[in-house]
């Protein structure tokens, strides 16, 4: 039985290759995802700002809830949007601890000048932190005093700043003039920086009496173990204190939630590539398998049993499927590599994570792809090897029409459970809903290629109508094939179905969040001014000295941020807007669509909240009711809800004044300043008088403008989903195009047949090419229903309202089915009809 499988490997090259490609790509899309996940699980960023430092304690960057009492009693934590931050006071409790030789406060904030790059802002006793032990003795300027500055020697040359100059720095909590006191030694300081005075750090950077670490240095004889139990002893579990590797997670806090989006992104994706991956290596295993049925059915002829038939098809999966899987490793682990890099460079991963290669997703792919071809082989040779030597040539002859009943029943359970989890989406909202709706595809395509044979010769007959009507001999060759051969058709029709129900969901889904945000921004913001900035932001003093201008009648600033709510024991993210001024004069400059409730009802205290309605169906809360939040920095607070809005998707889905977020944002800096002119004022000369407002990196439009950069940024957002289809989309390309070309090559001696009868090679090429229709149109038609009855859920649960498809998406999906399958037609067409007709090989 091995050599037979040698054999058959040698002699039937087409049939081999095709399982070859399929495996290949398939393990490289499992090892890049696995990659991904074990990078996510395993990241960390080595330090490099506290390389020097033994001992940093930093904020937890994650919020935790507990539900369940007992053994039932579980933890859920989630990443915080923003930089959480300690009180300063931490630094004196653990400098008194005994071996402590000093705790010094980090304070970090963007700073911005004219003419100068943007800063980082801190309080001078940071400085030591960045020097190695002993360093700092040598060079460092005295401490700046109130109304001083002290930059780095590096940035003061390359603007041309002496000691003795006065600049106008922009900080979050004020845009002062300070005179340079010193400059400290070029590259003891991580990029361009500004030392203020300690008193002063904590106001300019809108977060007073906070520090983002702690750094703690050792008393001579005290080891690094001993130093940080000492500082777990004074913080008394209020924060993380961090040794080692540790260190760079303190230094960089972004790093937990880039270490969720890539096990979100390895695990939930990776999870979906794996069982696409797995279905298509079994379709076209099982679609070599059964082109060989009269090769079986010969065997069993001659006396083969049906155990040596199976041994036989096994032996072929492992001399294809190892192969075929180590050969696509190194392309799954460059594919991983480049979406780490894209995902560094877009900011969702912070620099420093590398990809860790390791053998589990090597061995998850291999074995993937075996354990698929195993047991499709299997599968697809059961019944051909359990056949009677008497009547295995008479039922390789003919093709099944109907398909098993084992393979009816998963078929229609299949269908059944997709309808039951659309029902289920459709009364589901968020993220929940996004989460059901892909078992719909899964469901539906399983239940697809169980009944193929059956969808196929319905396509068939429905659709090869207009060909037997057409009266030419193209077409009609063309219906009268696609509906004698179903099995074969249906091996074409579903890797394009499956193109276009994960392209089409994805593309879609991601469509319909774009189309519906930009909608609302374009009916909410009302403003005829709208002041932003291509640096860190604007302070929160450009709004009043906006609202002062001649011609301005109304000035609302915008700080952006984010916040976790818990809705139904689990925690959820959702972006935050912070207003300014009075919320009587919102509605002139940003219109929300309040539905319920009135937005005079916030306070700034923080103990009141506007939600957007589908969040509020999500945590399911209503006006009266209360909503638990966790803020940016980790500061959790119960806001009572006082209004529902419905433009939150746009505009942002919490709603709360601004003095109650500035100290718990990332950066207490305003997004944007949204003005309303007077009425009767020229727009121009506002425009003047706004572009002079000295805010460094400033910029000014109209509402037109804004919505066109909101556009911008929103199509930023897509990228992610646009990677998923490209590689759910591109591999099941590559298997349709594959299956395609398996599908031409097997009909060498059905060609031969027609050219002998005195078919012309045009009327061969026109009758492939109006099955390739068929199949594309087929194809289309089941993807686009089976993505339909996806994002009707989705788009509902996550916009509220019905899917949009962009015509970009669905010209460009319906072309690229079009083309490929005439493609990956016609080339192994021709091929075919460059053998003579008197070689063709007899029945």
């Amino acid at each position: 039985m091995n050599g037979l499988a040698r054999a058959s490997v040698r002699f039937r090259p087409a049939s081999f290759v095709g399982t070859f490609v399929a495996l290949l790509f398939a393990a490289a899309v499992v090892t890049a995802c696995g990659t991904l996940l074990q990078t996510g699980l395993t990241a960390h960023v080595p330090p490099a700002r506290y390389a020097h430092v033994p001992v940093v304690v930093a904020a937890d960057p994650q919020a935790h809830i507990t539900t369940g009492h007992g053994d039932d009693r579980d933890t859920e934590s989630e990443p915080l949007t923003d930089q959480p931050r300690l009180a300063t006071a931490l630094a004196a409790r653990i400098a008194a601890r005994p071996g402590v030789a000093a705790a010094v406060p980090d304070i970090a904030f963007p700073v911005g000048a004219a003419h100068l790059p943007q800063l980082t802002g801190r309080d001078w006793s940071a400085h030591l932190i960045a020097q190695p032990p002993g360093g700092h003795a040598t060079g460092a300027p005295a401490a700046p005093r109130a109304g001083e500055v002290v930059l780095d020697a590096g940035t003061a040359r390359a603007a041309h700043v002496a000691v003795g100059d006065t600049l106008t720095l922009t900080a979050p909590g004020r845009t002062g003039a300070y005179r340079v006191s010193g400059l400290v030694p070029a590259g003891s300081a991580a990029g361009p920086t500004a030392y203020f005075a300690d008193a002063a750090a904590g106001a300019l950077s809108g977060h007073p009496g906070r520090a983002d670490a702690i750094a703690v240095f050792p008393a001579p004889g005290t080891g690094t173990d001993a130093l940080a139990d000492q500082a777990r002893l004074a913080v008394g579990g209020h924060a993380k204190v961090r040794t080692g590797d540790g260190r760079g997670e303190a230094e960089q806090p972004r790093l937990a939630a880039a270490k969720e989006t890539l096990v979100a992104l390895g695990g939930s994706f990776g999870g979906i590539a794996a069982a696409t991956a797995v279905f298509v290596v079994m379709g076209t295993v099982a679609l070599a398998v059964g082109q060989r049925a009269r090769e079986i059915a010969l065997l069993r002829a001659v006396g083969a049993t049906p155990r040596q038939i199976r041994r036989t098809v096994a032996t072929e999966a492992l001399l294809v499927a190892p192969l075929a899987g180590a050969a696509g490793i190194w392309p799954g682990i460059e594919l991983a590599r480049w979406w780490l890099r894209q995902l560094v460079h877009k900011g969702a991963v912070p620099h420093g994570v590398t990809a860790a290669v390791g053998w589990i997703p090597m061995a998850a792919a291999v074995g993937a792809g075996l354990l698929g071809s195993l047991l499709a082989g299997y599968l697809a040779a059961r019944r051909p090897s359990k056949a009677r030597p008497s009547e295995a040539m008479g039922e390789a002859a003919v093709e099944r029409r109907r398909p098993g009943v084992v393979r009816t029943v998963l078929g229609v359970a299949a269908v059944a459970g997709g309808c039951v989890l659309a029902e289920v989406a459709a009364h589901a909202t968020g993220d929940e809903a996004a989460s059901v709706a892909l078992g719909v595809v899964f469901s539906l395509m399983a239940g697809v290629a169980f009944l193929g044979p059956v969808v196929a010769w319905l396509a068939s007959a429905v659709l090869g109508l207009p060909l037997r009507a057409s009266g030419s001999v193209s077409g009609m060759l063309a219906a009268a094939n696609t509906r004698a051969a179903a099995r074969r058709l249906a091996a074409a029709i579903t890797p394009i179905a499956l193109v276009t129900a994960f392209c089409g969901t994805l593309l879609c889904m991601q469509g319909s969040i774009t189309h519906t945000s930009s909608r609302q921004i374009r009916e909410g913001v009302v403003a005829d001014q709208v002041v932003g900035s291509d640096g860190a932001g604007l302070p929160a003093s450009a709004t009043g000295r906006a609202a002062a201008l001649h011609g301005v009648d109304t000035a609302v600033g915008v700080l952006r941020t984010g916040a976790l709510f818990r809705a139904s024991g689990s925690l959820e993210s959702a972006n935050l807007i912070g207003v300014s001024g009075d919320a009587a004069a919102l509605p002139q400059v940003l219109r929300l669509g309040v539905r319920s409730g009135s937005l005079a009802g916030l306070t700034h205290d923080g103990r009141t909240v506007a939600v957007d309605t589908l969040l509020a169906a999500t945590a399911h809360v209503k006006v009266g009711g209360h909503l638990s939040l966790w803020l940016g920095d980790g500061t959790q607070v119960r806001s009572k809800v006082v209004a529902v809005y419905q433009r939150g998707l746009g505009l942002g889905q919490l709603l709360m004044p601004r003095d109650a977020v500035a100290a718990h944002a990332g950066t207490a800096y305003d997004a944007q300043v949204l003005v309303r002119d007077a009425p009767g004022a020229d727009r121009s000369a506002v425009q003047r008088e706004l572009a002079g407002l000295g805010v460094p990196g400033q910029t000014v439009t109209d509402r037109a403008g804004y919505r066109v950069q909101a556009d911008k940024d929103l199509e930023l957002n897509a990228w992610a989903n646009r990677v998923m289809a490209a590689v759910l989309g591109g591999f099941a390309a590559v298997a349709a195009a594959n299956t395609l070309v398996m599908t031409v090559l097997d009909r060498r001696r059905e060609v031969a047949l027609l050219r002998l009868a005195g078919t012309t090679r045009r009327q061969v090429r026109g009758m492939l090419r109006w099955e390739a229709l068929v199949v594309a149109v087929s194809g289309l038609l089941i993807g686009g229903g089976i993505a339909w009855i996806t994002l009707v859920p989705i788009a509902r649960g996550l916009t509220g309202s019905a899917p949009y498809v962009p015509p970009a998406t669905f010209f460009g999906i319906a072309g690229g089915a079009l083309l490929l399958t005439l493609t990956a037609t016609a080339l192994p067409t021709r091929a075919l009809l460059r053998a003579p007709v008197a070689t063709a090989p007899p029945e």
